[in-house]
């Protein structure tokens, strides 16, 4: 009978029959709201029950719609606390250890998921690590073919207990910035290892760019003829793994599934389930760490209308405006497959710089060439943190970016190369300047003599007397040494007319 009565009463409740007001996952104790931005809070109650929310003195009351939905609004709040958020309908829920400050999404593949325990110098890192004021959510792992409503996950503040399970970039921007803007600091990790730019895109998004509305088609294709060999494999092996077992061995490694065949592979995906239901949720930005699998499977030139329309339409779903959107430009690395096209990625990473209220953090210098996760996140987060400072928070006459390419001019049998954030000069790190090439007509690449002059540099080659285009460390694991005066290092780019 007691089971019976339990089970009775799970069932009523999973069919919402039997509900209590219910707030998201983001709603905790612990948790950070966006400071200076209306406070939005929203759940899930009876049809037509009144609720009402209490924060800092202010209340709020409202009705849950015909579908159970009620939110709520208060006015934008300075940052402090710990504070209290309350929430009554028949039921009451009370929030504690409310924090008000500076919230960021951090997202992107396994470069972004990193944790700071697997980071350089983690032991050291982790022991230092106690900052009340730095708190983070770290969204579970999901897939969906239409957009959610909710996450699952919790806050937690940053303590040596805790700090190794969170992203190590993510750490470090938000150490740096916790300690520059005196403000409590919340980061909301929503990120998946080896996952493509198109599974964070959402279906409109996609649907809406010519370029890209046949994503979905060509994946459910390549998911219907994968699986049908996959499923031979599968079979072959469950009877290796029987004969195996039977005999007393180890059982063979069971095969796993094709791209095709993996949820957080397919386009939208991870926007429906990892990135829509945080979009009522207020924040200042977003930092971005993903590129290794499109430029892996030879999609660097299409990733220049997917990476742009994907931030485009976050931005659209958070209705925030051009909020800060700033991301980690690939690092240098060797070991990529034949079809690899990491440069021509690189060069659309940096052509979304066109898009306002972006910024790049450039790691060509620090990446491992033989490992495509390397363990200096330090830097990483501190350039992102530099790029946040200056773009999301006005910060003026901070060097934030390495020189980025602006413009090429035509010298006799040389080209002469202008760059934006080089107004403090040029410097070539450890020796000559190396890394650049020319071409001719023929469009043939040499290694170019290069020289700085003030914050140019001139390139020319002896075997090409009329130059037509230049590049810089225009490889998966190039040479270059550019940098400014402020030690940041130059953007890989080409020439074009």
């Amino acid at each position: 009978m007691r089971l019976l009565l339990s089970t009775l009463v799970y069932a009523v409740i999973a069919t919402g029959l039997w509900a209590e007001v219910r707030l998201p996952a983001l709603f905790g104790d612990h948790m950070v709201i966006q400071r200076d931005l209306p406070v939005h809070v929203w759940g899930w109650a009876d049809p037509g029950e009144a609720v009402s929310v209490e924060f800092l003195g202010q209340n709020a009351s409202t009705r849950a719609s015909g579908e159970g939905r009620w939110e709520a609004y208060l006015e934008p709040a300075q940052a402090g606390g710990p504070y209290t958020l309350d929430v009554r309908a028949a039921n009451a829920i009370t929030i504690h250890d409310v924090r008000v400050g500076e919230v960021w999404v951090g997202s992107g593949q396994s470069n972004m998921v990193w944790p700071l325990q697997r980071s350089r110098d983690a032991e050291k890192e982790i022991a230092s690590a106690d900052y009340s004021g730095i708190r983070y959510f770290k969204v579970e792992l999901s897939t969906s073919d239409a957009p959610q409503g909710d996450v699952r996950g919790e806050w937690r503040v940053v303590t040596p207990d805790t700090a190794g399970e969170l992203s190590g970039v993510a750490y470090f921007f938000a150490r740096h910035l916790n300690r520059k803007l005196g403000v409590p600091f919340g980061i909301i990790q929503s990120a998946w290892g080896g996952t493509p730019a198109e599974a964070w895109t959402s279906l409109p998004t996609l649907s809406a760019e010519p370029s890209l509305a046949g994503m979905v088609g060509e994946f459910e294709r390549e998911a219907e003829e994968a699986k049908g060999a996959y499923d031979t494999t599968l079979a072959n092996w469950e009877k290796r793994a029987a004969s195996a077992k039977a005999q007393g061995k180890d059982l063979p490694r069971k095969p796993p599934p094709p791209r095709a065949l993996r949820p957080q592979h397919k386009p939208a995906s991870l926007f429906n389930a990892m990135v829509a239901p945080l979009t009522p949720y207020p924040i200042r930005g977003t930092i971005w760490y993903q590129g290794e699998n499109n430029g892996s499977r030879g999609q660097g030139l299409l990733y220049r209308r997917l990476f742009r329309s994907m931030i485009e339409g976050w931005r659209r779903e958070w209705g925030l405006g051009a909020f800060p959107f700033l991301f980690v430009q690939l690092a240098n690395f060797g070991r990529v497959p034949a079809q690899s096209t990491w440069p021509e990625l690189r060069e659309a990473q940096a052509l979304a710089l066109g898009l306002v209220q972006t910024g790049m953090a450039v790691t060509i210098d620090i990446g491992n060439p033989t490992d495509i996760h390397p363990r200096n996140k330090q830097d990483v987060g501190l350039r992102l943190a530099l790029a946040a400072r200056a773009v999301a928070y006005g910060e003026e006459g901070l060097a934030y970016s390495g020189p980025i390419f602006r413009q090429a001019t035509r010298e006799a049998g040389a080209i002469r190369l202008w760059f934006d954030h080089a107004s403090g000069g040029l410097q070539a790190r450890g020796g000559a300047l190396e890394g650049f090439e020319v071409a001719g007509a023929d469009g043939k690449f040499v290694p170019a003599e290069a020289r700085i002059a003030a914050n140019t540099v001139l390139v020319s080659s002896p075997s090409v007397s009329e130059p037509h285009q230049a590049r810089y460390a225009w490889a998966a694991d190039p040479e270059g040494n550019l940098f400014n005066v402020s030690g940041l290092p130059a953007s890989p780019f080409r020439t074009t007319w």
